[in-house]
């Protein structure tokens, strides 16, 4: 048997050496790829809801004034130096408390003066009556002519004229002599006074002392757009309502540091037409202030309830977004795919929104997290509840 050569025997060993090599660097690369296969992340966790369900009540909102119901400018409606005066300014008064003191001497000896007149003339007119009874006898009697009973009547009957002429001056000089003394024609809140003591009043024409102005209640002018007053319209007539029902509709103020409408009154008044040139209803309500919390010229939030809905869907103004169409909702179908419905909102009720229209009670609505799902996704549903914010004060 003959040897091979050791050299040749090495080299054949190398070439051995290599090829396994190879073979051992190809399945290498075959596991790696094996290893790096492209493996779908998992569905994202997606916070779901059904809407709230749960009666509404839908209001017409609007920004008014308050205004006093009545507000009277005090004046001198005699002529004289003003004496003194009889209140405090800035403070609540009752009708009939007396306010003002105009001179009142001159106009009581006027009242005295007249009142004296007119006694006389009640004697006068005594008198003629009793001269003209006995020239009535006496003519009867043919014993004096008719010439002068006919004097005599003339006078008796002057003299119930000057009777009645001082019956008049006698009042004119009452009513004079009360124009002295000015007092509360009603209860509220007087001015600050515009004159002064010693000031001579009433001279050429009335001259304003104050003015008092009454708080309780109060009046709240606001106006309503076309489109609510149409909504008001067509709600009352379904519900058979009249305008009279209409003007006893409740009405809730607040003011603009206030959290909610903790004042409550009635509708007053409704204008019968519309303004042309602002397309607004002009309407007032009146509102109890024995508080006095309400002053006049306030800028008022105000709100009327015109109707409830038994069953309205609401959803947390965070599950909304909006697009160059209108608003929409993300909902997750039965798939788990995500969809875009478009919805039509209403008004915030105690912190929710209610949707008009593209809700339906079952859907599942995406409540959190919209901006790691897009429409056509699908995800992992996380169901949850709405949690309801605690209803407002009112």
């Amino acid at each position: 048997m003959t040897c091979a050569n050791p050299a040749r025997r090495n080299g054949a060993w190398r070439h051995v050496g290599r090829a396994l090599a190879a073979a051992m660097a190809v399945a290498a690369l075959t596991g790696c790829e094996d290893k790096n296969t492209f493996v779908a992340p998992p569905p994202p966790k997606v916070d779901v809801a059904a809407p709230v369900q749960r009666p509404v009540t839908r209001y017409v909102e609007a920004t008014g004034n308050t205004a006093p119901i009545k507000n009277v400018d005090l004046v001198a409606r005699v002529q004289g130096f003003l004496q003194s005066i009889d209140y405090t300014d800035g403070t609540f008064v009752k009708q009939g408390t007396q306010l003002f003191t105009i001179e009142p001497e001159t106009y009581k000896l006027k009242l005295e003066q007249a009142q004296a007149a007119e006694v006389g003339a009640q004697a006068t007119l005594k008198q003629a009556e009793a001269d003209f009874k006995r020239q009535a006898d006496l003519v009867q009697r043919q014993a004096v002519s008719q010439a002068t009973l006919d004097t005599s009547t003339s006078t008796r009957d002057n003299a119930q004229a000057s009777l009645q002429q001082a019956q008049v001056n006698t009042r004119l000089a009452e009513v004079n002599y009360g124009y002295t003394k000015v007092s509360a024609p009603f209860d509220g809140i007087v001015s600050a006074h515009m004159v002064s003591v010693g000031e001579l009043v009433g001279v050429s024409s009335p001259t304003q002392l104050a003015t008092i102005v009454a708080m309780d209640p109060i009046w709240v002018n606001f106006t309503v757009n076309e489109q609510d007053v149409l909504r008001i319209r067509a709600e009352a007539a379904r519900r058979g309502l009249t305008v009279a029902d209409l003007k006893q509709l409740p009405i809730q103020v607040g003011l603009q540091t206030e959290t909610g409408y903790p004042h409550e009154g009635h509708l007053d008044y409704v204008s019968p037409t519309l303004n042309s040139s602002t397309g607004t209803l002009a309407v007032r309500g009146v509102v109890p202030n024995d508080e006095r919390v309400l002053l006049p010229g306030y800028f008022v939030r105000v709100r009327v309830p015109f109707d409830q809905e038994k069953s309205a869907l609401l959803v947390p103004d965070t599950a909304l977004g909006s697009d160059q169409g209108g608003r929409y909702l993300l909902v997750v179908n039965g798939d788990n795919i995500v969809e875009q419905r478009k919805v039509q909102i209403g008004p915030v009720d105690n912190g929710l929104r209610v949707i008009e229209s593209g809700l339906k009670p079952d859907d599942r609505v995406v409540i959190a997290g919209l901006l790691r799902v897009i429409p056509g996704q699908k995800i992992d549903p996380q169901v949850t509840k709405i949690e309801q914010p605690q209803a407002s004060a009112k």
